[in-house]
């Protein structure tokens, strides 16, 4: 995602699609963040922290699982236990690890990337990963780890693609790491349990504040021993937190409340892509619309001004000169979908 030129604002939008992570909690969610039991988690004692992160452990099949503040914050934790100084990750070109963390693995853990080409449907190819893998020459870096992503860009990839990727990474030594930080609109969208996509991976990164709607918070999941070794990671990263049961306690909520509903976000994506898609001077993929994510192109010179348009009228839609990224979320309803579509029309005719 691309935040160039992005400025500090109180702007309140009347329809917010450039993201998942501008949800606001609900009632529901806010009451239970204040009335969530506190202790302080760098000691090891709050409550809620702990519930959730054996919730989350419970949820993807995982003997342990820990709170960190970011999305960015599970994945370099997680690479930084799994790799060290010199070694290498395989990982798609377009990947968020790769594309959208500041080189963080690099420039704090001195580890490499190796990217793939990233596959049409969001994955990647077997024989390119095979190919990659660098022979044991004190020339090269160590592969290390595979690192996966689902969804990528609002595409799923099924039980099946994440278990043959990741048993491929494994019968050539590397570990295998899922960034699945929209990991539940791919279980929403394939009704599975969220057990059987991870169970070949050894470790996965969930999010709590894009499609399920906390202000903050992931949750990395894994064995113990990797667990334990994310949480000094954790430390190193500046990461610990003290009553965090605050956000434990909007992730549980979450997790309870935000998961099946996350059907009416894919269905508003549906509803908003083929109303958009019956404009001459827009071209949108049906076939790619599988979860909350709508990608338009629009002709060479029209994103500015369209953004401007939509800006005056109370709506915020996402970067880019051609291609644009637009999300649909908790908070964006049928008739916010449907209000947006007219100021398209307004803008077009």
């Amino acid at each position: 995602m691309n935040y160039a030129g992005y400025k500090l604002t109180n702007f309140n939008a009347r329809v917010d699609l450039r993201s998942d992570t501008v949800t606001h909690p609900s009632d529901g969610m806010k009451d239970a963040m204040i009335n969530a039991p506190l202790g302080d988690d760098v000691y090891g004692d709050d409550p809620s922290v702990n519930f959730l992160q054996e919730k989350v452990a419970k949820l993807l099949g995982k003997e342990a699982a820990l709170l960190v503040s970011s999305g960015t914050q599970s994945n370099l934790c997680a690479m930084m236990a799994h790799c060290q100084r010199g070694e290498e990750i395989l990982t798609g070109d377009h990947y968020h690890v790769f594309m959208d963390e500041a080189g963080g693995a690099s420039v704090l853990g001195g580890i490499m990337f190796a990217p793939l080409l990233t596959q049409e449907n969001g994955g990647l190819s077997i024989k390119e990963i095979q190919e990659k893998i660098k022979p044991d020459d004190e020339h090269c870096a160590i592969s290390k780890m595979l690192s996966l992503e689902n969804t990528h860009q609002g595409r799923v990839l099924d039980v099946d693609e994440v278990s043959t990727l990741a048993s491929c990474g494994h019968k050539n030594g590397l570990s295998v790491h899922l960034d699945g930080a929209r990991l539940m609109n791919a279980i929403v969208k394939l009704n599975v349990d969220p057990k059987a996509i991870v169970a070949n991976v050894d470790s996965v990164s969930l999010c709590l504040s894009k499609g399920l709607g906390t202000p903050a918070g992931s949750v990395l999941s894994g064995s113990a021993e990797f667990i334990k070794k994310a949480k000094r990671i954790r430390k190193l990263l500046g990461g610990g937190l003290r009553q965090a049961g605050i956000l434990a306690a909007a992730g549980v909520y979450a997790l309870d409340n935000n998961i099946d509903r996350m059907v009416v976000d894919h269905e508003n994506a549906i509803r908003l892509a083929e109303q958009l898609n019956s404009f001459p001077q827009i071209c949108v993929d049906l076939e790619n619309v599988q979860t909350n994510m709508v990608f338009i192109e629009l002709n060479d010179g029209v994103a500015q001004h369209f953004r401007q348009h939509l800006l005056k009228k109370g709506m915020l839609i996402g970067a880019g000169d051609k291609v644009i990224r637009l999300v649909t979320h908790l908070n964006s309803s049928q008739n916010d979908i449907d209000l947006f579509v007219s100021e398209v029309d307004a803008f077009f005719n």
